[in-house]
């Protein structure tokens, strides 16, 4: 069998929902990716690609030349659309140990062409480093906040800003915080109302949420104009 019979791209998927296809590269062979990246090429296609390992990555064929981010592990191949402010988004990290969710969730923002803002290291065990910059924070309608440990920071924000907030647990923290199963459960048991929770580590599906967010508000914005 060929490995080209292995996968089959949905490249309609954005006209369906707004949102690209993205290569989730953990269980792929260096074979499957490049198959896909030739794929698009021939299309004429930009791919997004997330949990890209450098050691696979340098399996990879140099011609298929990749934008890639080792901290988050995601790449870019081909042309995305131009990034465009101002930023709508802020994506906000409790420790420096969150910082590679985070900026998975930015280059996912980068690819959709939406600006983004980092907020990192303003975690609660140093609440100052949060309340100083809470200003910059509620500029965004959006905030992404990638936690582990505890993960109280989603909850703190949640009540602090009257923007939409998307909590992201992290597999960050000490034993019982279990590889993320801690903070998950703990963003899910949140006071603070409205929060929208994604899977551990998934800086990628806190992205996406931000755009269906920002899609939706575009959608309203043309109806008030109408």
């Amino acid at each position: 069998m060929s490995v080209t019979e292995e996968f089959t791209l949905d490249f309609a998927r954005a006209e369906r929902i707004g949102l690209e296809e993205a290569i989730f590269c953990a269980g792929k062979s260096p074979e499957q990716i490049d198959a896909i990246l030739g794929a698009a090429r021939a299309r004429g296609a930009s791919l997004l690609l997330t949990r890209l390992d450098p050691e696979k990555r340098d399996r990879l064929n140099a011609a298929l030349r990749l934008d890639y981010c080792p901290v988050s592990r995601t790449a870019v191949f081909g042309t995305p659309p131009e990034v465009k402010g101002p930023a709508r988004v802020a994506v906000v990290a409790a420790g420096t140990s969150d910082v590679p969710v985070a900026r998975e969730a930015l280059r996912v923002l980068a690819y959709a062409g939406r600006a983004a803002s980092l907020f990192a290291d303003v975690g609660v065990a140093g609440l100052w480093r949060l309340t100083t910059r809470l200003e910059e924070i509620r500029a965004h309608p959006v905030v992404i906040v990638a936690a582990g440990m505890d993960a109280a920071l989603p909850s703190v924000v949640g009540g602090l800003v009257a923007g939409a907030v998307i909590a992201v647990p992290t597999s960050v923290g000490y034993g019982v915080a279990a590889g993320g199963r801690a903070a998950l459960e703990a963003v899910l048991a949140s006071c603070a109302p409205g929060i929208t929770v994604v899977n551990i580590d998934n800086g990628y599906g806190a992205a996406c949420a931000a755009l269906r967010l920002l899609h939706a508000a575009g959608r309203l914005a043309e109806e008030r104009e109408r």
